[in-house]
This record gives C-alpha cells, sequence and structure tokens, in this order.
C-alpha cells in the first residue's frame, strides 16, 4: 500500500481487512483442525482469538509505515498523522473484534464451559 488513499476509505477498509483476515483465517484452521481429525468448531473459536492481532496488523499494512507516522507525529508535531494513526488502529481492532463476535456466535463455544 504505497498510494496514498484518503482517510476515509483507509479507515473502512482497515475495518473489513481485519474482519475479514480473522473470519477466513479461523475458517480455514478450522478445516484443517477437521482434516486432522480435531474439534472444527472449538479450533475455529481458539483461532479467532489467537488471530486477533494478526488480523489488526495485517488491516494497518503490516509495515513500519503506521510506526514512521506515529514517530513524525511526536517528533515534528504533526499531531493530525498521530490522529489518522489511531483511528485506524481503532477501527482495525473493531473489524478484529466483529470477527470475534462472529465466531463466537457461529460456534457457541463461550457456552460449553
Amino acid at each position: 500500500m504505497n498510494e496514498k488513499i484518503a482517510f476515509l476509505p483507509a479507515f473502512i477498509q482497515s475495518y473489513f481487512i481485519a474482519a475479514g483476515v480473522l473470519l477466513g483465517g479461523a475458517m480455514v484452521g478450522a478445516l484443517g483442525a477437521f482434516l486432522s481429525g480435531e474439534q472444527p468448531l472449538t479450533a475455529m473459536y481458539r483461532f479467532a482469538g489467537d488471530l486477533r492481532i494478526w488480523a489488526v496488523v495485517a488491516a494497518i499494512g503490516g509495515t513500519f509505515d503506521t510506526f514512521y507516522m506515529v514517530e513524525r507525529g511526536f517528533f515534528f508535531g504533526e499531531t493530525r498523522d498521530i490522529i489518522k494513526q489511531f483511528l485506524l488502529i481503532l477501527s482495525a481492532m473493531g473489524g478484529a473484534q466483529t470477527g470475534v463476535t462472529i465466531i463466537t456466535w457461529l460456534t457457541q463455544e463461550h457456552i460449553s464451559s
């Protein structure tokens, strides 16, 4: 993602990328668990929790651009960049949490304890 995109599309894309990474990763991981003889819904629930941080990293680009923008904001006084990056991370965290919630509803694993 080297090209600059407007903030609102990046905000929306960050949310859906994180949700997609988490949902897709948990479902494909559950298929692998099924093929290896494990319980797929339990594995899906476990994978959803494990993939949460990686969904956020994938959504914000997985590069050091975010850290560079925050550094620039702190050291050069560009607070607009800090706020934008914070909102993008918050959007990605919201998408990841939505994915976890959908997996939790789908598996009903939180009830079986």
